[in-house]
């Protein structure tokens, strides 16, 4: 099945921003694209801001005139929705609501021809039911780009329970076609992207809800541990507490309140106080000018351990000995399968965040998983009561020898980065299990989508694969509310990988 001929006229309902974006995109790629919008003069206003758009990327260098001026003359606006008659696709941008969206698509059922393709960019409504006031909802698409559709690649083509596979292939090549990189998912609650990313919000504003960290300090441990592009409480504010709220609650409803999908309380009353982020001028942080940005937790500076016992092996943490060395530490090696830890010279122990909280054992600070330790510019560690002063200033310090700057958080199980990261690749398993999407293109999703440093099964690869259900599986023990009990597939993953090592 190929892609659409570019003869093809392309037609795009909703003329808002995301209408316009896919507009752009089909006329950039040589379609004849025809707008509509219910509210008379909008489509014409819409094609003179798609034009202006190319007139900025000719003064850029980045689109020719001449191609500028033919794209220019394949754009239409068009006047009552007949107009539409003829077109090979259309693509669909309007308001969020199910019943919108049926009677739009019925309607034009009856206007355009048998062979023409449907298609809805819903983000959080099923394409299933969208399709169900259809005579033939074989021919309804998911094809829901990322805004700004002309810049991001990543657009999801979902199928619906009656998709046709022959319609789904043919709005799957002609997305590639025009530039993009498709992903192909099966209708479920948020489709790839924003059912895999909840994790990396519930997690942050979880520690938060706990006292276990501010949010300046959660985001920089996101950010300048685990690698990702943006904490999640800047990265909220950017998207609109509302809107980021919004789909979480949507994806909650959807899978029956299912615990692991619980919104944030906290997140709530951000939304009921009218804090919604950069566009109200104050979310999580204030956006007022002059306003001072809070800056993260940082240790005050401690004297480096003389050295340190390595026990058993490090795992994920391994490469942390050669850094230690590096910075002049002497490390002694102990061939004891006592699991990640370190022994500091107090005798007290330092462990990679597992899920378990410090205050289960006698003197013990928690680390925080890093993508790369080497690159890692700041760690979290967490102490209970019980941790002597003397083992956390040690811990602190030693990180501190290795270049890092240090956060010491609560005494929360699984810490920040690591709970979030084993969450991800939970869902991740349990996704492809559900024939949501191959695992290829839900790392495809994530890192295009949302800017992940690595996919959900790079991350569990790199890992180990037991790792992360082990971690989850100890913090369903200290916090038994079904949130992090590990699923099913992460389970059959986590115990073939075992057979197959020949451990029990």
């Amino acid at each position: 099945m190929t892609a659409l001929d570019l003869s093809s006229p392309v037609a795009v309902v909703g003329t808002g921003t995301m209408g316009q974006g896919i507009a752009q995109v089909a006329l950039v790629a040589g379609h004849p694209v025809r707008l509509y919008d219910a509210v008379p003069g909008r489509a014409h206003e819409a094609a003179g801001a798609i034009r202006a758009r190319l007139d900025r990327l000719v003064a850029k260098d980045r689109l020719a005139a001449a191609d500028r001026d033919a794209a220019s003359a394949r754009l239409t606006a068009a006047g009552p929705l007949e107009d539409l008659a003829g077109s090979a696709l259309v693509v669909e941008a309007v308001v969020e609501r199910l019943d919108v969206k049926q009677r739009l698509f019925a309607e034009l059922e009856e206007i355009v021809g048998d062979d023409c393709l449907l298609a809805t960019n819903t983000s959080s409504l099923s394409v299933t039911a969208i399709g169900g006031a259809l005579r033939d909802p074989g021919r309804l698409v998911g094809l829901h780009f990322f805004n700004p559709a002309p810049l991001l690649p990543l657009v999801e083509v979902v199928s619906g329970f009656a998709t046709d596979v022959t319609s789904a292939t043919r709005v799957y090549e002609t997305a590639r076609a025009w530039g993009k990189t498709p992903v192909a998912c099966a209708d479920t609650p948020g489709f790839i992207v924003n059912r895999i990313a909840r994790p990396f919000y519930a997690e942050a504003f979880a520690v938060y809800e706990a006292q276990g960290a501010d949010p300046a300090t959660i985001d920089a441990v996101l950010r300048e541990s685990g690698g990702f592009r943006m904490g999640a409480f800047e990265l909220t504010d950017l998207i609109g507490q509302d809107v980021n709220e919004s789909v979480t609650h949507s994806v909650w409803q959807s899978f029956f309140q299912d615990v692991r999908f619980t919104p944030s309380l906290a997140q709530r009353r951000l939304v009921e106080s009218g804090r919604l982020g950069r566009k109200s001028g104050h979310g999580w942080y204030d956006y007022a000018e002059g306003a001072e940005r809070p800056e993260p937790h940082t240790a005050e500076k401690e004297q480096a351990p003389a050295h340190v016992t390595v026990e058993g092996d490090l795992g994920p943490a391994a490469p942390l000995l050669t850094l230690i060395r590096e910075a002049g530490i002497p490390v002694h090696e102990q061939e004891e399968d006592n699991g990640t830890l370190l022994v500091l010279p107090s005798g007290g122990q330092l462990i990679l965040a597992d899920g378990q909280t410090s205050v289960e054992f006698r003197d013990v600070v928690h680390f925080d998983l890093a993508l790369d330790y080497r690159a890692a510019t700041r760690i979290a560690l967490s102490a209970s009561q019980d941790t002597s002063p003397r083992t956390l200033a040690e811990a602190i310090g030693l990180f501190q020898a290795l270049g890092k700057d240090v956060s010491v958080i609560g005494d929360v199980p699984g810490m920040i980065v690591a709970r979030t990261v084993a969450r991800i690749v939970d869902l991740a398993h349990d996704a492809v299990a559900k024939g949501v999407a191959t695992e290829e293109d839900i790392d495809t999703a994530m890192k295009l989508g949302v800017n992940y440093p690595l996919g959900p099964f790079e991350w569990s690869r790199a890992l180990g694969r037991g790792w992360a259900y082990d971690l989850l599986d100890q913090l369903h023990a200290c916090d038994p509310c079904g949130r992090y009990a590990p699923s099913l597939a992460l389970y059959r993953h986590a115990y073939a990988t075992d057979k197959r090592e020949g451990t029990s």
